[in-house]
């Protein structure tokens, strides 16, 4: 079964909307086995909607258009994909009659215009809005099936949910399942070369894919369910997170922070973290994950010298002997955060982020640092090869997060400091 996937709207050409609908989409589409092979994204021009419609139907056995549904002229969407259906459009009573309920319960009189919203293709089905103004609906005609949605992600996520699945599941005749197995310490190339007998597989397959400061595998089985599917993914997982040992930090984790914050509540210990160059991006990332407040105790953002020593209690001759970047610093600022919070773990960062350089140290030289029970440990990060701030913020911040990911799990944590500049 292949898909094509269209999004309507000039406002998405001029980039002024950026298109979430077929991102969610097609991950819904693979999830049940649906290829999606071909993406368009056309204005609110009826000549060159109808011929991405025309194109679509050459070329896919499903098309899901999504958005143009709205009551002004110039949303056109199901009058375009009718007429290349050859289609007429009537009015459906039932949708009519919501929008006039929909009008009346907040207080609104209903325009003329919006009747337009209620015309749906003969002999189709239609899709309800619970949550909007505009039905969808689809139509299936010499074996092409048309779904039509609305645009606003708030109205077409739970159609697609309630009613677009249900259409959709009587044609699958497979089911495709993923999971991600995520890394931190590994690059794509180092990570892939140590699990390259496993990429060639067929079913399931192995995909690695890179992001900032770290990487995943996509795993992904085709059978005829879905439980069918996750059997034949579960021996390809298991032999990943074997390979690369303590770098997975998680299987179908979203992200660092959530595995973070999980370990930190299911060792029943607080964080509290330092930041210098970071500027709170490691507490804005803890704190993006729900029940943080937990385990996230204190977060304190000190970049001057001087806030390192009040607010911290960095000695005044170890950032006059090593500086405010080194690992010195980082290992006291680490300490104090941990006392002054009285939480179980102490995390800082510190370093130069750019554009310039700190104290003459190269951009991206960076120093993580954490303090626990069982000691102080130090991460000399050179991160020289990018200039990007950004980039050396994001990372350095990911660094802090595994050091405690690390530490709850008994790992290497970093090198283990010694005091020599009391």
């Amino acid at each position: 079964m292949i898909a094509e996937i269209l999004a309507v709207g000039t406002e998405l050409l001029l980039g002024d909307v950026h298109d979430t609908n077929s991102t969610y989409l097609s991950q819904q589409l693979a999830q049940m086995g649906i290829s999606v092979c071909h993406r368009q994204t056309v204005g609110d021009n009826p000549v060159r909607l109808r011929a991405a419609i025309r194109l679509a139907l050459s070329r896919a056995d499903v098309v899901i258009l999504c958005g143009g549904l709205g009551p002004t002229p110039d949303d056109l969407t199901k009058e375009c994909a009718c007429e290349e259906l050859g289609v007429p459009l009537v009015l459906h009573e039932e949708s009519l009659s919501r929008i006039r309920g929909y009008f009346e319960r907040s207080g609104r009189v209903m325009s003329d215009n919006n009747q337009k919203q209620a015309m749906m293709p003969e002999g189709g089905v239609v899709f309800r809005n619970d949550h909007g103004t505009a039905p969808g609906c689809a139509v299936a005609k010499d074996g092409k099936h048309l779904l039509i949605f609305p645009g606003p992600p708030r109205e077409l996520k739970p159609m697609f949910e309630q009613a677009g699945k249900a259409y959709l599941r009587p044609l699958c005749d497979a089911v495709l399942r993923s999971h991600t197995v995520r890394v931190f310490g590994l690059g794509e190339s180092a990570a892939a070369a140590m699990v390259a007998p496993l990429l060639d597989s067929e079913n399931p397959t192995v995909a690695p894919y890179a992001k900032a400061g770290e990487m995943y595998f996509r795993v992904t089985a085709k059978a005829h369910t879905a439980d069918e599917a996750d059997a034949l993914c579960a021996p390809m997982l298991e032999e990943l997170c074997r390979t690369l040992g303590s770098a997975v930090y998680g299987v179908d984790v979203p992200s660092l922070e959530q595995a973070v914050v999980t370990g930190l509540a299911d060792a029943h210990k607080t964080v509290a973290t330092a930041e210098s160059c970071t500027g709170g991006l490691v507490s804005e990332r803890l704190t993006s994950v729900s029940g943080a407040s937990a385990v996230f105790s204190t977060g304190v953002c000190a970049y001057s010298g001087e806030a390192k020593e009040a607010l911290l209690g960095v000695p005044h001759d170890v950032i006059a002997q090593t500086g405010t970047v080194s690992a010195d610093t980082a290992v006291w600022m680490a300490r104090g955060v941990r006392a002054r919070a009285n939480a179980d773990i102490g995390v800082s960062v510190t370093g130069s982020a750019g554009p310039t350089p700190c104290e003459g140290k190269p951009v991206g030289t960076v120093f993580v640092a954490l303090s626990a029970e069982e000691g102080d440990f130090v991460r000399a990060l050179n991160l020289t090869h990018r200039t990007d701030r950004d980039y050396i913020r994001t990372v350095a911040a990911s660094h802090a997060l595994d050091m405690v990911r690390k530490a709850l799990g008994g790992d290497p944590v970093g090198e283990r400091y010694e005091d020599h500049c009391e």
